[in-house]
């Protein structure tokens, strides 16, 4: 019988690319679920200080406060419709670019945008 002492070192070697990018590719998916509730959270927040009848700047500015984690510019967040009345509905719609770290997906998809939409009724 031949001697195997190499044996686990090989099979540890194919193993290891599969391992890294199975790792790699759950901290891609944590990393998009965060963003997801930031903007979710950042998106309700801005309806509800449009909802009581804050001027465009404030709404902005709140859904950037609330979103610093993501770094979320005020670029990003666009509000609809300009002019608002009671009763009427307000839409906060943010946009936000997400990228991969696993190299492989990251350039097999590249770049796509995370958008979070919330509806609210003016007050």
């Amino acid at each position: 019988m031949k001697s195997e002492k190499g044996q686990s070192l090989v099979e540890f070697a194919l193993v290891l690319p599969l391992l890294a990018m199975l790792i790699l590719a759950i901290v891609d998916f944590g990393r998009i679920y965060h963003v997801y509730l930031t903007l979710d959270h950042a998106g309700r927040e801005a309806a509800r200080a449009a909802s009581i009848g804050k001027d465009d700047t404030t709404i902005k500015s709140v859904a950037v406060n609330d979103a610093s984690s993501i770094n979320l510019t005020t670029d990003q967040v666009s509000i609809s419709p300009s002019t608002r009345s009671s009763g009427s509905d307000v839409r906060i719609t943010i946009t936000y670019p997400v990228d991969f770290l696993t190299p492989v997906i990251g350039q097999i998809i590249g770049t796509f945008d995370l958008k979070d939409t919330t509806v609210m009724r003016v007050e």
